[in-house]
């Protein structure tokens, strides 16, 4: 087995900047045909040409993935660049705080759509094409394609002001739980990958306007630091690549061991 993505198509979502930046970059480094793709054209534009001269190829598709019509048109766009799509990485989510107790708010309903619902339609869009190409292709064996969704351990860990993106992430992960079994038979892998206190856009953000954040953060991680992008990155080549060819339904935890940690302070029953 091997870690190797040379020559597999794939597509990152989010890959405008932070975390899915850091993917995309990682897999054209790897020898893949990456499609870029988030709202951010310019930014994207600029991202793709920076690293064009690496190992893989590099494209990008800018467009809001909420709408049903630019799902059809990023395959359609994918496939008219490299014939084919053998890993889709949902990496793009929205965090965003949330009053749980206001009647108004509708961050739920925007984090399911953004974080849940996109990841769901893209998935069942790709899978059918994974499948269309192993029939065509008369592949008789092996994993044909591999769907990887960009988590956090907010799932397991509560804020109420980060209530509705708990709810977001934990609903991401019986996702990729239920996808899993579903596309098992067709030989499609679907796992998740769960960050803590990772360097993303959003964590940037916040940093800025809250200067004790960061300590805060370093204390609750038993390995003592926030983790970079990179780190991300290479777990989802993980569950890209050929090494894990038996793994699926699985949450991959990257957060340093903070979910580890009891947050009481003194040993209670």
């Amino acid at each position: 087995m091997s870690f190797s993505l040379v020559g597999k198509c794939a597509i990152v979502t989010g890959a405008a900047n932070g975390v899915g930046l850091a993917i995309a970059r990682h897999f054209v480094s790897q020898g893949a045909k990456v499609m870029f793709t988030d709202m951010d054209e310019d930014r994207l534009a600029i991202e793709v040409e920076a690293i064009s001269g690496d190992k893989g190829e590099a494209r990008f598709f800018a467009g809001d993935l909420r709408e049903r019509l630019t799902l059809t048109n990023l395959l359609s766009a994918t496939i008219d660049e490299f014939d084919r799509v053998d890993i889709l990485v949902n990496a793009a989510r929205q965090v965003m705080q949330s009053d749980p107790l206001n009647p108004d708010d509708d961050a739920f309903e925007t984090m399911l759509e953004q974080n849940v619902m996109t990841s769901l339609r893209l998935s069942q869009i790709i899978a059918k094409r994974m499948i269309k190409q192993a029939r065509d292709e008369g592949q008789g064996e092996g994993t044909i394609g591999a769907i990887i969704n960009l988590s956090a351990i907010a799932a397991r860990r509560t804020h109420p002001a980060l209530m509705s993106y708990s709810v977001a992430s934990a609903a991401l992960d019986q996702l990729t739980r239920s996808l899993a079994v579903a596309l098992a038979e067709y030989r499609i892998r679907v796992n998740a990958v769960a960050i803590g206190s990772v360097m993303s856009a959003s964590l940037r953000n916040t940093l800025k306007s809250h200067a004790d954040l960061r300590n805060r953060l370093i204390d609750a991680t038993p390995l003592g630091r926030i983790g970079e992008a990179d780190e991300v990155a290479e777990a989802v080549q993980y569950l890209a690549s050929e090494s894990s060819s038996f793994v699926t339904g699985q949450i991959l935890t990257v957060d340093g061991g903070r979910t580890l940690i009891d947050p009481v302070d003194l040993a209670v029953h």
